[in-house]
C-alpha cells in the first residue's frame, strides 16, 4: 500500500512539474538491463553548487523539495534534488551529515538491522581531496577526510568495482531506489533513481556496468523521490530527512 501511494505521488508530481521552470540540466533518462532510470550528472566544476539540506533557519526539518526551494536566496532555483540518506522518525540523520564543513550528525559505524546496517555502508563526500568520493564508513573513520558536504547511508552498492556481497541476483525485494556513484577519477558524480521497483543487484549493476563507477552508495528505497523539473518530475509524499541537489545560479 505504501509503495502504491509513493508511486501515485510520483505520477501526480510529474503532472505538477509541467508548470515548473525547466532547470534540470544534466538529468537524463537511461535504460540498463531492461530497467529505466533517471540519472543526474554533476561535474567537478559544479561541486560548489551542490548542496545538502536538513534544517531551516529555525532548526526545523525542511522535509520537502518545496521547502528547500523556498529556502533558497532570491534568483536561485533547483536544477534537481533527491533524498540523500536514511533518518529517524524525528527526521534526524541515522548517520554522518556534514553541511558546509559543519558536522550536524556523527558517523555511525554500527552494523544492525535494515539497509543502513548492512555493512559495508559508506559516505558520499564532496569538496575534499577530490571533488567527489564514496568512502566505505570504516575507511572514513580511519582517515577522517575533509568534506564540504558528507552524508552517510547504506549499503554500499559498488565497492572498489565489486557489487555488495549480500546482493542476490534472484532477490524478490524490489523498490524504487536511489543512490550516487562517482567516476574513478572523482571528477563526476551520478545521482540515479529507478523508474520502477528494482533489486539491489540490478541497481548496483546500473552504477558498475552502466556508468562505469568503482564506488557507489545507496540512499534509500521506500521513500526515494526526485525533483527534476526539466524532466517533468516533482515527486511528493512522505516527509524526508536529508536532501541533496544542484542549485541553479541566476543568470
Amino acid at each position: 500500500m505504501l509503495e502504491l501511494q509513493r508511486q501515485l505521488g510520483v505520477a501526480i508530481g510529474m503532472v505538477f512539474a509541467m508548470g515548473l521552470p525547466a532547470a534540470s540540466e544534466g538529468c537524463s533518462r537511461m535504460d540498463h538491463d531492461g530497467q529505466g532510470y533517471i540519472v543526474c550528472q554533476v561535474e567537478a566544476a559544479q561541486e560548489p553548487d551542490l548542496q545538502l539540506w536538513q534544517y531551516d533557519q529555525d532548526g526545523a526539518p525542511l522535509n520537502s523539495f518545496n521547502n528547500v526551494r523556498k529556502s533558497l536566496p532570491a534568483g536561485q532555483d533547483l536544477s534537481f534534488a533527491m533524498n540523500a540518506g536514511m533518518f529517524h522518525p524525528d527526521y534526524r540523520p541515522v548517520g554522518l551529515l556534514v553541511i558546509d564543513g559543519q558536522e550536524l550528525a556523527p558517523l555511525n559505524p554500527h552494523a544492525g538491522e535494515g539497509n543502513f546496517g548492512m555493512l559495508p555502508n559508506g559516505v558520499f563526500c564532496t569538496g575534499g581531496a577530490r571533488a567527489f568520493q564514496v568512502i566505505e564508513s570504516r575507511a572514513y573513520a580511519k582517515t577522517a577526510p575533509d568534506c564540504r558536504l558528507a552524508t552517510q547511508s547504506g549499503p554500499m552498492l559498488v565497492i572498489d568495482g565489486a557489487l555488495h556481497p549480500r546482493f542476490l541476483v534472484d532477490s524478490d525485494s524490489r523498490y524504487i531506489r536511489n543512490g550516487v556513484g562517482v567516476s574513478p577519477d572523482g571528477q563526476t558524480a551520478w545521482f540515479a533513481i529507478s523508474n520502477r521497483p528494482v533489486t539491489f543487484h540490478e541497481f548496483g549493476r546500473l552504477f558498475r556496468d552502466g556508468l562505469g563507477v568503482r564506488d557507489a552508495l545507496y540512499f534509500d528505497g521506500s521513500i526515494s523521490r526526485l525533483y527534476a523539473p526539466g524532466l517533468n518530475r516533482a515527486d511528493f509524499g512522505r516527509s524526508m530527512g536529508p536532501m541533496i541537489g544542484l542549485v541553479a545560479q541566476p543568470g
